[in-house]
């Protein structure tokens, strides 16, 4: 932590830096550091693209304000809504968002006039991910891969030699709030995960398993299945749900959730979500599976 402040000062000296927030740990991390080593010269930007959870965009907000660091939020849900209708392909989607993610910090640039510097928090799997080593690339993350031209702004990357694991420690050591630290990674784009993963054990008491799981998600599959509700046929959607451990992110096991637990989110789910007849566990490991679907 103090290696990284120390060389964030010299590398940056006296500019004024823009940083892309997303919510997430790595992000938020990169921020203090980056508020340590320069205080105000530091902007940040938090785009809402209408895909996180809910009442994301208010809580991670108030978080920063918290922390206070300099936080401009930006809703460009309408932007990215217009751009991903229709496609379905995930690589595509994938580029479309990072394009999104970069217009919008462009246009906010041009507001800053003196900002030479754009940081982000991009840590060490997202570039292996992002590398075309075989001639094929994993998937290709937003934050990686470098900027357009027009917009005249150095890459400042404190996180890119970190694992997820590493940068959660050197959240703690900044003397950040745990809540910051364990939140879950954002899934990937277009599938957001539950906010809590929370359940009761026999004797009433309520048994948090947030912690347990290093990532879950819900992913609405393109296909219909027969049911039954009441007494009549229904042909709806199904939908998988994954939960995992990890470390680092690189390897992950399928998360060994109580089957109580289980029964009563398929439960919740068929019952309030129209359209839904069929839920799902996703029980692979990563490799070979990712994390995420898409």
């Amino acid at each position: 932590m103090e290696t990284t402040v120390n060389e964030l000062k010299a590398q940056l000296g006296n500019d004024r830096v823009i940083l892309g927030l997303s919510g997430g740990v790595d992000s938020s991390v990169a921020a203090v550091l980056l508020n340590r080593a320069i205080g105000d010269r530091l902007t940040c930007i938090f785009v809402d693209h209408g895909m996180l959870r809910k009442n994301e965009f208010r809580d991670v907000m108030r978080d920063y304000e918290c922390l206070g660091l300099n936080v401009i939020g930006v809703d460009a849900s309408e932007k990215f809504f217009s751009e991903l209708a229709g496609v379905t392909e995930p690589e595509r989607k994938r580029k479309i968002i990072g394009k999104g993610f970069v217009d919008v910090f462009n246009a906010e640039a041009r507001k800053i006039t003196d900002a030479k510097w754009l940081a982000q928090g991009t840590i060490y799997p997202d570039r292996i991910e992002s590398l075309n080593i075989t001639g094929k690339v994993i998937k290709s993350h937003h934050n990686v891969g470098g900027l357009p031209e027009e917009m005249h702004l150095q890459l400042c990357e404190p996180l890119k030699w970190l694992f997820k694991d590493e940068v959660r420690r050197v959240g703690r050591q900044l003397g950040m709030p745990e809540h910051l630290i364990t939140r879950h990674p954002f899934p990937g784009p277009g599938i957001r995960g539950l906010r809590e993963w929370k359940t009761v054990d026999a004797e009433g008491r309520e048994q948090s398993l947030y912690d347990q799981v290093w990532q879950a998600g819900v992913v609405l599959l393109p296909v219909k299945s027969v049911g039954v509700m009441g007494d009549e046929r229904t042909y709806e959607r199904a939908v998988a749900l994954r939960a995992v451990t990890s470390t680092d992110a690189m390897t992950a096991d399928w998360a060994h959730l109580p089957y109580e637990f289980m029964a009563k989110v398929s439960t919740d789910i068929i019952n309030h979500v129209r359209g839904v007849n069929r839920v799902c566990y996703d029980i692979s490991s990563k490799p070979p599976s990712t994390i995420e679907w898409e």
